[in-house]
């Protein structure tokens, strides 16, 4: 079986936009409230930071659930992991997500600044420069054999998909608008000369949209 390079769990609004614009420590989203562009996932019976039973089953909790399946490694922005721009100042910056990340894999973070690896619990970040092809071979061989992901943000995914290396994409799109903000697609028939489309809805109300490629 081929590795695939998948986005998956990927959120964007209605008009697109996926990250919104001034990301600081407090605000990892920007002026984008994350609790309502993700409300579909994290209502979920399988959402991994439930703390009480309960939560919706059907399509929202099985793509939760399908969040790791066969997932080797994953490969995501700087920006992703922290709001700090240009050299590192600060070391001790170890991502948005404490002791125990959620990806139990290697993870790649693309940067112009490399900087020693982080390992917190099963999870090790390491800081690679490099362009989307050569970062993705270092994902491939750490991932040995399964899939590898990748994570985002917007401008991440864009970069993969303008080099032709994605082979399959889950975007949910939340029935809201945003207006500004960094932004996936104008409209999701952009990527159609390349990729197959089929659009899952949710009682939720959010629209799961799948691609594969041709």
């Amino acid at each position: 079986m081929p590795q695939l390079l998948r986005v998956q769990n990927f959120n964007v609004s209605s008009d697109g936009v996926g990250a919104g614009e001034d990301q600081t420590l407090e605000r990892p989203f920007g002026h984008v409230d994350p609790g309502t562009l993700f409300a579909w996932a994290g209502a979920t019976a399988s959402w991994p930071n439930r703390t009480e039973p309960g939560g919706t089953r059907g399509v929202d909790d099985y793509f939760t659930r399908d969040f790791a399946n066969n997932i080797g490694a994953e490969i995501m922005g700087r920006n992703k992991f922290g709001p700090q721009r240009g050299p590192w100042q600060d070391h001790e910056w170890k991502g948005w997500w404490g002791d125990e990340p959620p990806f139990h894999t290697p993870v790649f973070v693309m940067t112009h600044h490399p900087r020693p690896s982080v390992t917190l619990s099963d999870t090790t970040f390491h800081f690679v420069e490099g362009d989307p092809r050569t970062v993705l071979e270092l994902a491939r061989e750490a991932a040995d054999g399964k899939d590898v992901r990748l994570g985002g943000g917007v401008s991440t995914v864009r970069q993969f998909l303008d080099a032709d290396l994605v082979d399959t994409l889950h975007v949910a799109v939340s029935p809201m608008k945003i207006g500004s903000g960094l932004r996936l697609w104008d409209s999701p028939d952009e990527l159609l000369d390349r990729f197959h489309l089929e659009v899952v809805p949710s009682p939720s109300g959010v629209a799961h949209h799948l691609f594969w490629r041709k």
